[in-house]
């Protein structure tokens, strides 16, 4: 069987490229891809060559190929359902799973590698897996507790979902501050209070905690100045390989900021108001190459979600009590037709 998948190959360019989908064997699962997206911070320093040498190791991730030189086949969010089900993992045939698997049209993996979407969980939102455990991972890593006020400066889609877990929790007032007016509308809809960075007033400062999650140097120096005495300024944008300078004079040490790094639940996507953070326009996969270098663009705000062409399954008729296996057998007939 053949599948495609998306190659960097250099020179802020991207392509397709065949590849071939080795037979599912024992403990092993046909994952067809029907959502993905571009995880635009990561990707767009992959596209550029922007991932430092000293961190090609660490910035593999499950299922990459190649390497940071370039060509190499990257990304980590792939949403799709099991056509095939080697023995032992016969459970998921027909389910809907979430992987940390590169942008292709189809794969096999050990079923281990794939989590099954809860019930309630869409797979047109479940694409925001990966930025929901991010935003989980910033806010383990705040020690937020009840009754803080915090600001989350940066409302992209990862400052969104950290304003949207954070706020869960009881009694934390929440603000989030972005220099987009627009974003206004995103705050609005989740629930937090919105602030812009050139309106922020001595009202707005003495957080508790403050994370930052813009991607620049200027909302690093906005996280600090809203941050209180003994407060803790988490940063949980990644630079790759640009140099930032930080105002760490004045105050800084006689307030005793701790400045804390966060490293990038699928139950938690069942919540349909997290739409709100997935762009209307969706990208066809066949398109991707050409569409990838604007998505990654720094004017982009949400999740660019994928679309993959599923294939089409012949029209029979279903037989009672047979627990939808037809069908099941069917899709793998029309897999194995366009092999």
């Amino acid at each position: 069987m053949t599948a495609r998948s998306l190659w960097y190959v250099g020179g802020d360019a991207c392509e397709l490229r065949d590849c071939s989908v080795p037979v599912v064997g024992p403990g092993e699962v046909l994952v067809v891809a029907t959502h993905g997206a571009v995880s635009r911070g990561t990707e767009s320093l992959v596209l550029r060559g922007g991932v430092p040498p000293s961190e090609h190791t660490r910035m593999r991730c499950p299922f990459m190929e190649g390497d940071f030189n370039y060509p190499c086949k990257y990304g980590y969010c792939s949403v799709g359902f099991v056509a095939e089900a080697g023995k032992g993992a016969e459970p998921l045939l027909g389910r809907h799973v979430f992987c940390l698997f590169p942008h292709q049209d189809r794969y096999v993996v050990r079923m281990e590698a794939v989590h099954a979407l809860p019930e309630g969980t869409p797979p047109s939102r479940a694409v925001l897996t990966p930025n929901l455990e991010t935003a989980v991972n910033i806010v383990w890593d705040s020690k937020l507790s009840v009754g803080d006020r915090l600001a989350v400066v940066g409302a992209g889609v990862v400052g969104c979902l950290v304003a949207y877990v954070a706020s869960r929790v009881a009694d934390v007032s929440v603000l989030l501050v972005d220099v987009d007016a627009s974003r206004s509308a995103l705050a609005e809809r989740l629930g937090v209070r919105f602030r812009l960075a050139e309106q922020l007033t001595a009202e707005d400062a003495d957080r508790d905690v403050v994370v930052h999650c813009s991607g620049g140097p200027a909302g690093c120096a906005t996280a600090l100045s809203l941050a209180g005495d003994e407060a803790a300024v988490v940063e949980a944008s990644w630079f790759g390989d640009k140099q930032v300078s930080l105002p760490l004079g004045e105050a800084f040490h006689s307030r005793r900021l701790k400045l804390v790094s966060s490293q990038v639940a699928l139950r938690l996507a069942a919540d349909p108001l997290l739409d709100v953070l997935i762009a209307p326009a969706d990208i066809a996969f066949e398109d991707l190459p050409k569409a990838l270098p604007e998505v990654c663009s720094a004017g982009a705000a949400l999740c660019r979600r994928i679309l993959y062409p599923v294939p089409e399954l012949p029209p029979t008729p279903p037989r009672p009590n047979d627990l939808g296996q037809p069908r099941l057998a069917r899709m793998k007939i029309a897999l194995n037709t366009q092999a």
